[in-house]
């Protein structure tokens, strides 16, 4: 696979190539990220213009396009300058006229000279009584309408590149569609009624009305579908280069497991045991396991993972649990020392503040086997850190774990078994396009103990209500959450925005009763602050979203998040599980702004309606779309051009069940249909894939 296919090469030729495309427009068009004719063809029109002829334009409900065949009548040139420069126009029953300002009066009586017969198009429009057409779009002398498609598609432009040179391009790029042998699945084309590619490439381009835009379009559907295969083949291909690295058997005793279960006050549920299965099942197979545990708030992962490292550790190895912040860390390790204990298993911390003799220490201690569960951020895989005989690595992940990190363990000749977990309940469609490559298992049932939370949705104007609530909680020994806003995009106004809040309520509620925590402090301060909370000294901390993850405060009974309007469902779900953890009833209060936006209010509206994490997230998507729902430029979510994610999520797990079946009959793609895929790969620009080809 030394490199691109010559088929593929007039697709990734210059742009300066298509016709119409000079070196001005070929930079700007780079500038939106169309490098090459290939990516014009995957940017399909978004709407279409009707320019079928009509006879006349009597009878026509202006503002409308039309296109009519006139004759030229009088020029009349502007009064003043600056102003409107009209032309007369007679159709066969009746007349219009031609508008134009900042025009040269030499071109336009060269382009319409009086008495000429033209065909024009344009959009018609009443004004002071008069129809007429301002700056039309056409106009053509009799013989050159084909020209002009009777429907022309409209694609999205980039700053200084009009339609005209945009579907010149398009048109230029369609003339050089190459015929490329068939990639998808057989009976999927048949049975599907598909075009080959090159076919649905030219009818995705030639809309014949609004209803062949839509997605489902037989065309479209084809084009998806090539998008969502190229890119689960290249986690198939990533799955197969894990598991060609023999994994560790790690089968464990159950002995240490056992002493943790006992010490448990109760029975795990039915999900954590079928998730505990799983993974002792990958882990005591031979090829590496790759799993996602996937759980609501508060559904119990914590109690899962800790039993994995403890197979690791029973198995005469080593486990290390990564998150992404150190204060997560810590309450990792402050959750699992009490069970670790219980056990007889060695648990330590390594963070980036650990230094000079103290970190020595640690990395001795690792690299002889006496430390054998780490907990830590991802400073654990700094190059001088040495394990003794690591058989899991565990990533607790805030989507910042993607694909790509996952291959770096296994590039950094870590043959461990990887489980990465997430608190956010992603739908299907995502899931299987950042976790294809993964097995998943689900914790979609609360522990016993954990109490529904009571939501309300309450609005600014009562806000003193809320501190009194707030007042009568504090005296009754809880201790409650309060997030502010994220005004807009720079931090300082999210500062003022906490300051303001935490002044208010220190000067209401007391000294020493509320505490601070923002993203621009220094990590010692946030620390020491959260630790003050979590040992209960202040009673109300002030925050921005910094605590949405993984903060466990069982006191903490009530959370208020200000301008609740404001934040992603999902986000208000993740704040919301941070109460409820304990004994007492919990109530989270969603204050916010009237009035409401419709967005706003069916955000807050799911939240009264629900707790589950996974209908929120399916409504989330839906709402919201694919992109804004994880922040997809930092979240490893590849980027479809014309596959649609929410409406299109069984397109993706056929293309995930198809790309697995072809690399369990043929792994090095050198069958006719592999040699297919090999084409669509580099047409897709899947670099990564080719690589692991190569490297296979």
């Amino acid at each position: 696979m030394s490199g691109r296919p010559e088929q593929l090469f007039p697709l990734f030729a210059g742009l300066e190539t298509l016709t119409g495309v000079g070196p001005k427009t070929a930079k700007l068009l780079v500038q939106a990220e169309i490098e090459a004719p290939r990516d014009l063809l995957y940017a399909l029109p978004y709407a279409v213009i009707d320019r079928r002829r009509r006879a006349t334009i009597r009878g026509v409900d202006p503002p409308q396009t039309v296109t009519v065949e006139i004759t030229v009548g009088v020029h009349r040139p502007p009064r003043n300058r600056g102003g409107a420069y009209r032309v007369h126009l007679d159709d066969a029953e009746a007349d219009f006229q031609m508008v134009f300002f900042h025009a040269r009066a030499d071109y336009l009586k060269r382009i319409l000279p009086e008495g000429a017969r033209r065909l024009v198009s344009g959009k018609l429009e009443i004004f002071d009584g008069m129809a007429q057409m301002v700056h039309p779009d056409h106009i053509l002398e009799p013989g050159e309408e084909a020209e002009m498609p009777e429907f022309e598609p409209v694609y999205h432009l980039t700053q200084g590149v009009s339609q005209k040179v945009m579907g010149r391009a398009v048109r230029s790029a369609l003339d050089r569609l190459p015929k490329l042998p068939e990639w998808a699945d057989a009976e999927l084309v048949v049975r599907e009624g598909w075009l080959p590619w090159q076919a649905a490439m030219v009818q995705a381009h030639a809309p014949q009305g609004a209803d062949d835009l839509m997605p489902t379009t037989p065309a479209r559907t084809r084009l998806a579908y090539d998008e969502l295969f190229a890119h689960q083949m290249t986690l198939a291909l990533a799955r197969r280069q894990a598991r060609r690295h023999p994994g560790m058997q790690s089968a464990g005793t159950g002995r240490l497991r056992s002493k943790v279960l006992d010490a448990l006050p109760y029975r795990p549920t039915g999900a954590q045991m079928r998730a505990m299965e799983d993974i002792a099942t990958d882990m005591a197979g031979a090829e590496r396991m790759n799993r996602l545990l996937q759980g609501d708030v508060g559904a119990g992962k914590t109690l899962v993972a800790l039993m994995a490292l403890l197979i690791a550790v029973e198995a005469g190895g080593q486990g290390v649990m990564m998150a992404p912040t150190e204060i997560l860390a810590r309450q990792h390790l402050e959750a699992l020392l009490p069970l670790t204990e219980a056990a007889g298993v060695v648990t330590d911390i390594l963070t980036g503040r650990d230094k000079g003799a103290e970190r020595k220490a640690k990395l001795a201690a690792l690299k002889r086997g006496d430390i054998q569960i780490l907990l830590g951020t991802h400073a654990v895989f700094q190059p001088d850190v040495e394990f003794a005989d690591l058989r899991l690595a565990i990533v607790d992940e805030q989507h910042r774990f993607g694909v790509r990190q996952r291959m770096e363990l296994a590039e950094k000749g870590i043959a461990a078994d990887v489980l990465v977990m997430t608190a956010t309940p992603i739908p299907r469609s995502l899931a299987l396009a950042q976790y294809g490559d993964m097995d998943v298992s689900v914790l979609d049932e609360k522990p016993p103990g954990r109490k529904p939370i009571t939501t309300a949705a309450v609005s600014t104007e009562r806000m003193d209500e809320v501190i009194d609530r707030l007042r009568q909680a504090i005296a009754e020994g809880r201790q409650c959450y309060w997030v502010c806003p994220l005004v807009d995009e720079s931090e300082l106004s999210d500062l003022t925005a906490a300051e303001d809040r935490f002044k208010r309520l220190r000067a209401v509620l007391g000294e020493g009763v509320v505490g601070l925590v923002h993203g621009q402090m220094p990590p010692s301060e946030k620390d020491a602050a959260m630790a003050n909370f979590v040992a209960g000294d202040t009673k109300v901390l002030v925050a921005t979203t910094v605590i949405e993850v993984g903060v466990n405060v069982p006191n903490a009974t009530i959370m208020v998040i200000e301008r609740a309007e404001t934040f992603g469902l999902a986000q208000l779900h993740q704040l919301r599980g941070r109460v409820g953890r304990g004994e007492a009833a919990s109530t989270c209060l969603l204050l916010y702004q009237a009035p409401l936006s419709e967005g706003g209010r069916r955000r807050l509206e799911v939240l009264r309606e629900t707790e589950d994490g996974f209908r929120i997230a399916d409504t989330d998507l839906q709402m919201r779309g694919a992109g804004d729902l994880i922040g997809t430029a930092q979240s490893g979510l590849p980027r479809f051009q014309i596959a649609d994610l929410e409406r299109q999520a069984g397109l993706m797990e056929i293309a995930r069940s198809d790309a697995r079946r072809l690399m369990e009959q043929d792994p090095t793609l050198q069958s006719d249909r592999g040699r297919a895929v090999r084409i669509l790969l580099w047409l897709m620009r899947q670099d990564r894939a080719i690589r692991l080809i190569s490297v296979g």
